[in-house]
């Protein structure tokens, strides 16, 4: 029952993989197993949060993605007999599969949009809207498929939400805005002067920044000169319950997406990284999510329109929440958990 998962996370990077790997080394928890995270790289927040949760830390020393990171990964699974390596993050390829599986080693394989040119892994999850079986033609016979937001993990926190139901506020007020657990260009920043081009009486603004974000004290700063209606977080523990409250959210199309889709709220999406380009065109074609644009172009007067046309909209707001909800119901996690002991 030793699960052994190997992810980074950095200001450069996010934080993403190592988030949606604790949502599997949760549930792994549950069942009696216990869970080690081998990481390259790694941020004090990040550190902190898994130390809170009784996962144990394993440094990787060589280069992320190489052969040596890979015999590394060989070495320390042998010797804590891990049942199964999980691997997230692009910089895990066709080569570093092989060396694990030859190893004898069995594979999940978390991904985005099918980066590596094959796939040695037992198992490939992706969790996107867009995921589909042609973006995994180069794959082992014995490779098994877990596609679309029916598998998408969520932490505890959010799990318990499940039987939640959503109502529609007929002029929303309440707007959560996070960017991810690093936010590297500021984009919060960006999002915060958007929204103080406003119009909206009684607006409340609830910005929410990683532990990792490298900007805090600026974006206090900008909080301290908004005025009253916007507050801001950092490293929160009840995420599940301040969307909750929200009327609608301006997030990073990112893993958020799936937390957002469980609390059937509304959400303005940017992509951040190319990687979360096809997951924000994705959202919006299926009618989940609306979105504004990529970080590098999008402008502050896009968003702002888009925030106030949704607030003042609650047809609107109905039908993006009911389609978050039909995507995402909670149980992704669980039956991610069972192929673990189909393997």
């Amino acid at each position: 029952m030793n699960l052994l998962i190997r992810a980074d996370a950095s200001v450069a990077i996010g934080t993403g993989h190592v988030m949606r790997c604790l949502a599997l080394a949760q549930a792994w928890q549950d069942v009696g197993g216990k869970v080690t995270f081998a990481m390259a790289e790694s941020t004090p927040a990040i550190e902190g949060r898994l130390a809170a949760e009784s996962c144990e830390l394993f440094p990787i020393r060589s280069e992320p993605g190489s052969t040596e990171d890979a015999g590394e990964m060989v070495a320390f699974a042998r010797e804590r007999r891990a049942n199964w390596i999980v691997l997230d993050g692009y910089q895990f390829s066709a080569d570093y599969q092989r060396v694990l599986k030859e190893a004898e080693f069995r594979i999940f394989f978390i991904d985005d949009y099918g980066h590596a040119q094959h796939y040695y892994a037992d198992v490939v999850l992706n969790q996107n809207v867009h995921a589909d079986e042609p973006m995994y033609e180069a794959r082992e016979e014995y490779t098994r498929l877990l596609l679309g937001p029916r598998y998408c993990m969520l932490r505890r926190e959010f799990v318990r939400w499940g039987a939640w139901k959503r109502e529609v506020a007929t002029t929303g007020r309440r707007v959560l805005v996070t960017m991810g657990g690093s936010d590297p260009g500021n984009l919060t920043g960006r999002v915060m002067e958007a929204i103080r081009r406003v119009k909206l009486d009684a607006l409340a603004v609830t910005v929410v920044v990683g532990g990792s974000n490298p900007h805090f004290a600026l974006l206090q700063k900008l909080t301290a000169e908004s005025g009253n209606h916007i507050s801001i977080l950092r490293d929160v523990r009840n995420l599940a319950e301040l969307m909750a409250q929200s009327d609608m959210a301006v997030s990073a199309a990112g893993s958020t997406c799936w937390e957002m889709c469980l609390l059937q709220l509304p959400m303005v999406l940017i992509d951040v990284a190319e990687n979360q380009t096809p997951i924000a065109k994705g959202m919006h074609a299926a009618g989940a999510a609306v979105h504004v644009g990529s970080a590098g172009c999008v402008r502050e007067a896009d968003i702002a329109e888009t925030v106030s046309n949704l607030l003042a909209s609650a047809s609107e707001r109905t039908g993006l929440s009911q389609r978050c909800g039909e995507l995402v119901d909670g149980l992704g996690t669980e039956r991610v958990l069972r192929e673990f002991r189909l393997g």
